[in-house]
C-alpha cells in the first residue's frame, strides 16, 4: 500500500515535471524570438511610449479636440537614453526578451499549470472554475495593456519633462528605463489578478464579502502602498495604478458575494438531497 502511494506520488511529480518543461520550452522559444528581433522590439515597443505619436498621446489629443481644448495635446518632449555600463545594452536585451517571452507564452503556461491542478479538484469546483484559464489570461493581458498604454507613457512624459533646474539634463540610463518599464507593465499584469485571487480565497473560506467591506479602508491603504512599491516614486504613477486596483477590489467584493451565494445554494441542495434519501 505504501509502495502504491509512493509510486502515485512519483507519477504525480513526473507529470508536474513535464508540465513545467513544456512551459519553460514555450518561454524559451519566445524569448529567443524576442532576442533575435530585439532592435525592432526596442524601437517599436519599449521606446514607443516615449514618442509623441504613441496611441495614448494621440487619443488624449483627440479627446481634447472633442472637448474643445488643446491642453491634452502634448508637444514633443525630450527623451534620451544612455548606456553607462559596458554590459548594459546586452543585459537589458536579455531581460526584455525574457519578459516578452513570458508575457506572450503566459496563457499557455497557465493552461499547463491548470491542467495539472484541475484533476485534483472536486467535480463542482472544476465545473465552476471552467473559465479559469480565460479569466486569468484576460486579466493578465488587461493589466499588461494598462501598464503599457497608461502608466508607461504618463511616466515617461512626466519624468522626461520634469526639471528643477536648467542646468540639469534628463538623460536616462537604459538599465533604469527598461527596469522601470518592465516593473510597470509586468507588475500591472500581476496586480490585475486580484479578482481571481479573491475568487479562490473565497472558495476555500479564507475571505468573505462582509470581511472585504468591513476592511475596505484598510484595503485602500494597502493598495496605495502597493502602488508606491510597483511604480516610480511620484504621485501621478501611484494614483494611476491605485485607482484601477481600487476598482478591481470593488469588483472582487461582488465576485466574493457571488461565490458565497453559490456555496449556499450547493449546501441547500445537498441538505435537500440528504432529506430525500433519509
Amino acid at each position: 500500500m505504501s509502495e502504491e502511494k509512493e509510486m502515485s506520488f512519483l507519477d504525480h511529480l513526473e507529470e508536474l515535471r513535464w508540465h513545467i518543461v513544456r512551459s519553460i520550452i514555450a518561454i524559451v522559444v519566445f524569448t529567443i524570438v524576442g532576442f533575435v528581433y530585439a532592435p525592432w522590439v526596442f524601437q517599436n515597443i519599449i521606446f514607443a511610449p516615449a514618442k509623441i505619436d504613441f496611441p495614448t498621446f494621440r487619443w488624449l489629443c483627440s479627446l481634447g479636440h472633442f472637448l474643445g481644448t488643446d491642453n491634452l495635446c502634448f508637444p514633443a518632449f525630450p527623451f534620451k537614453v544612455q548606456s553607462r555600463y559596458m554590459t548594459g545594452q546586452f543585459t537589458m536585451q536579455i531581460l526584455a526578451s525574457f519578459v516578452l517571452g513570458f508575457i506572450i507564452s503566459f496563457p499557455y503556461v497557465f493552461w499547463e499549470i491548470w491542467r495539472f491542478i484541475k484533476p485534483g479538484l472536486h467535480q463542482n469546483e472544476a465545473k465552476n472554475s471552467g473559465g479559469a484559464v480565460f479569466a486569468v489570461s484576460f486579466l493578465f493581458l488587461l493589466g499588461i495593456s494598462f501598464g503599457y498604454f497608461i502608466l508607461c507613457p504618463m511616466m515617461t512624459l512626466f519624468f522626461s519633462s520634469y526639471s528643477i533646474s536648467d542646468m540639469i539634463v534628463n538623460e536616462f540610463d537604459i538599465t533604469s528605463y527598461v527596469s522601470t518599464f518592465i516593473a510597470l507593465v509586468f507588475g500591472s499584469g500581476l496586480l490585475f489578478q486580484l479578482p481571481v485571487v479573491v475568487y479562490f480565497m473565497t472558495k476555500i473560506g479564507l475571505l468573505t464579502p462582509k470581511f472585504m467591506r468591513t476592511y475596505r479602508r484598510h484595503a485602500i491603504v494597502i493598495i496605495l502602498i502597493i502602488g508606491a512599491i510597483v511604480t516610480p516614486p511620484d504621485p501621478l504613477s501611484q494614483v494611476l495604478i491605485s485607482l484601477p486596483l481600487f476598482m478591481l477590489y470593488e469588483i472582487s467584493i461582488f465576485i466574493s458575494a457571488y461565490v458565497v451565494r453559490q456555496k449556499r445554494k450547493e449546501e441547500e441542495q445537498e441538505a435537500k438531497a440528504d432529506e430525500m434519501t433519509a
